[in-house]
């Protein structure tokens, strides 16, 4: 014998009782039912990817105008306000030193090599979000000499859109010098020009002094 429901009953729910032979659902128990049920719904509800994890559908562009020139740029401008235009960058190129530096040194702290070859393979990790942020190449390559040209940054045209490059070199493209040091001090970065300032590329020049 099998017991017929009404055609109310949703999903799994109605289909355990549409199979189970009446015997079966009277021993197990109509509640027990219900409450396996429930179980079975609520683990597949917290199988599904967490809405922090979706997709928000935004590119990188569109993500970077709403983090940068919706929020952070003008939170810096009202502070710019209040403790002057030069004691902001001032303090942004204190804090992004010594915020890359920690940052670098955090992410090499299990490297075996920190000598230059270690920081060549390391620049050329493959990172998804540079590769979307940027356009670059190594355009030079010796013993001692490392040359990357930058021609497309996000970064850049984030806050040059916004006329905040100011504080998007002091806040983003300073703490380079920093980084490059955290790696190794013998390494030292020379670059004479910046998409942030303005010019057509980022020439990184990183050179080794060991």
């Amino acid at each position: 014998m099998v017991i017929q429901t009404s055609s109310f009953v949703p999903g799994r729910r109605k289909f355990f009782l549409d199979i189970l032979p009446a015997g079966l659902l009277l021993c197990f128990g109509w509640d027990n039912l219900l409450m396996f049920s429930q179980h079975e719904e609520k683990r597949n509800f917290l199988a599904k990817k967490h809405k922090f994890l979706e997709d928000s559908g935004m590119s990188f562009e569109e993500v970077y105008a709403f983090a940068f020139q919706g929020h952070l740029i003008p939170l810096m401008r009202n502070l710019e306000k209040d403790i002057g235009e030069k004691e902001l960058i001032q303090a942004l190129k204190k804090a992004s030193s010594e915020a890359s530096a920690q940052m670098m040194k955090k992410r090499t702290e299990s490297l075996s090599r920190r000598d230059f070859e270690g920081f060549e393979a390391f620049i050329r990790i493959e990172n998804p979000l540079l590769e979307h942020a940027l356009t670059h190449e190594v355009v030079r390559e010796t013993e001692n000499v490392i040359e990357v040209r930058v021609t497309e940054c996000l970064w850049a045209k984030t806050f040059r859109e916004a006329d905040a490059a100011d504080i998007g070199y002091a806040a983003l493209c300073y703490g380079d010098y920093a980084a490059a040091h955290a790696f190794n001090p013998e390494i030292r970065l020379i670059r004479t020009e910046t998409l942030m300032q303005g010019n057509d590329c980022c020439n990184f020049r990183y050179v080794w002094e060991g």
